[in-house]
């Protein structure tokens, strides 16, 4: 089975981070697989794709320019000839049904994202029915998808797109006489709520907090917001407030940290607040997407509504008056996703799903028979 991966960009973080595990396993599965990008943006998350030695197909274009895209694709994929495309994220997803539609393949699409723009949703549920097999990145967005896009059980499967890693580097616990280490990783998106997170700290600040080490406070990204948050840290004197940039190394940042920070105002299953876990950290995040059912409430961390400046602040100070105590809620953050999210874990899930790629129906079945029938004995694949 040729299987094309179509997504929207090769930018670092997000969707397309996964995509060289995902690949992997469709791989061990006897699958050749192929990435074709709409738009590069940053550029970040190609070296991993091609270290994971992926072919990689990257459209000179930008992000609206949606009829030129799909021709792309399809001139793309009458050369390359998959037997099934693979989506992810929404523009991918309604370029790829169609180009799906016009060369008669069947389509399954990703659905990460806990937030829909409401345009996106309507058309995404109008185009229910051009993806034969539609596949949530966890068990919240599962249950977005069933109820938003109308998708019926037998069409809609889990696979949780994080695979904890044993070996990862842990965090080293907080000594006295340092200061306390508190990160986070992601884009400078208004989603991902750091805005919500300087209004928290300069709360703190304004009400004389006072906590039982200095801390500092470093957001690793990029993204439009950087300017508007770096004149928030300014107009709030928040002089314990790095925004370095992107991290090319995050699980080294990681285990640089002592406390994990995600005020984000949505999310799917978020990678970065388990890859935290991972490494052992504590974690403080707003209670959206997977996340309230990863992190236990005041055992791993503190689970805080969305846009809740006061409540982030709350438990932000609650962790820094006692900072002896975060390693032990970072170990036990790390037992609950290696217990959760192992290898095997992410591996059996993968394996569920290319198990229910004939159930999208004939088309596949037919797709599959015709390129073997058209190549010549030398040139099948499995």
């Amino acid at each position: 089975m040729r299987i094309a991966y179509v997504i929207n960009s090769v930018e670092g973080g997000g969707a397309a981070f996964p995509a060289p595990a995902v690949a992997r396993l469709l791989r061990d599965h006897g699958a050749t697989v192929a990435v074709f990008a709409l738009t590069r943006r940053d550029g970040r998350a190609l070296p991993a794709m091609t270290a994971a030695g992926l072919e990689v197909h990257v459209r000179a274009g930008g992000e609206k320019d949606h009829l030129a895209a799909m021709l792309w694709l399809n001139r793309s994929l009458e050369a390359w000839r998959p037997d099934l495309i693979w989506t992810s994220l929404t523009r991918a997803t309604l370029l790829g049904q169609l180009v799906g539609q016009l060369r008669k393949l069947p389509v399954v699409s990703w659905q990460h994202a806990a937030f829909l723009k409401p345009a996106n949703r309507l058309l995404l549920r109008a185009r229910r029915d051009a993806s034969a097999l539609w596949i949530a990145d966890s068990q919240c967005v599962a249950a977005l998808t069933a109820e938003r896009l109308a998708v019926p059980p037998e069409r809609l499967a889990v696979w949780p797109l994080f695979a904890a890693d044993r070996a990862a580097p842990r965090a080293r616990p907080w000594r006295p006489g340092e200061p306390v280490r508190l990160g986070s990783l992601g884009r400078l998106h208004p989603v991902k709520g750091y805005d919500v997170l300087l209004a928290a700290l300069a709360r703190l600040q304004a009400d004389g907090f006072r906590p039982a080490a200095p801390f500092e406070v470093t957001i690793a990204g990029e993204g439009a917001e950087r300017a508007a948050l770096q004149a928030a840290i300014a107009a709030h004197g928040l002089d314990n407030v790095r925004l370095p940039g992107f991290a090319d190394r995050p699980r080294e940042f990681l285990a640089g940290q002592h406390l994990y920070l995600q005020p984000s105002r949505s999310e799917g299953l978020c990678i970065a607040v388990h890859e935290a876990m991972q490494a052992g950290l504590p974690i403080v995040a707003s209670a959206v997407g997977e996340i309230p059912y990863s992190v236990e409430e005041g055992v791993m961390g503190h689970v805080v509504p969305p846009r809740d400046p006061a409540a982030l602040a709350w438990a932000i100070a609650a962790l820094l008056a006692r900072p002896e105590r975060l390693a032990a809620m970072g170990e036990a953050a790390r037992a609950q996703v290696l217990d959760g999210f192992g290898e095997a874990a992410f591996a059996r899930a993968g394996a569920a799903v290319m198990e229910r790629l004939p159930l999208s129906g004939a088309p596949l079945a037919a797709a599959v028979a015709r390129r073997s029938r058209a190549l010549p004995a030398s040139g099948r694949s499995a």
